[in-house]
């Protein structure tokens, strides 16, 4: 998969419209990995690389109607196919890079991440950015509705010790990029890494 932002929108832009139709069964996946933020009425959320906004409804009914909630995207087309799929109701969605985001700092209570880091260019800068814009003690969810080798076969490669998604790999990662894992899970139905943000 390339990294560079101009292949990663044209590869998306390609596949928006029948992206959720790809993946139709990940919605309790995606339930269960937002649940696990613990995200309360009120707070703020971000979906970053939201994709078609399949995490924004049960975002939205994690923070309630007094909570906010922003769903940004590289892709124009995945934005267009969210509000299709009548997510835009949801949260607000705004087309962004997720390295250089348009929020003040400090604004997020938590942030969810599905499919995003394998597609980043520089995946410091943007955990940056997120940390940049996350409270102190603030949540991430870095999430896959499938694990480290389930995707790679997907993906007609083989699993190697550089993945990035492997704990040894990106715990330094956060750490430097100003998180702190607090929660790792990879198996076959799930890919999930928890941080904080360092106060």
């Amino acid at each position: 998969m390339h990294s560079d932002p101009a292949h990663v929108r044209e590869f998306f832009a390609a596949r928006a419209a029948g992206w959720d139709t790809r993946f139709p069964d990940d919605g309790p996946a995606y339930e269960a990995a937002v649940t696990r933020l613990g995200l309360r009425p009120g707070q703020t959320v971000l979906d970053a690389g939201c994709g078609t906004g399949r995490a924004l409804p049960f975002l939205r009914r994690a923070v309630g109607p007094s909570g906010t909630v922003v769903g940004a995207d590289l892709t124009p087309e995945m934005l267009t196919a969210a509000v299709r799929a009548g997510r835009g109701a949801d949260g607000a969605l705004v087309l962004a890079d997720c390295a250089r985001l348009p929020l003040r700092g400090g604004v997020l209570d938590a942030v969810f991440a599905a499919g995003l880091i394998g597609h980043l260019p520089d995946p410091g800068a943007c955990l940056r950015e997120l940390a940049r814009v996350t409270r102190p003690g603030g949540r991430l969810a870095l999430f896959h509705p499938i694990g480290r080798a389930a995707l790679a076969a997907r993906q007609g490669r083989r699993l190697t010790p550089d993945d990035l998604r492997a704990e040894p790999n990106l715990r330094p990662l956060l750490d430097g990029s100003g998180w702190t894992m607090t929660g790792y899970t990879d198996c076959d139905d799930q890919f999930l890494a928890m941080a904080s943000t360092k106060a």
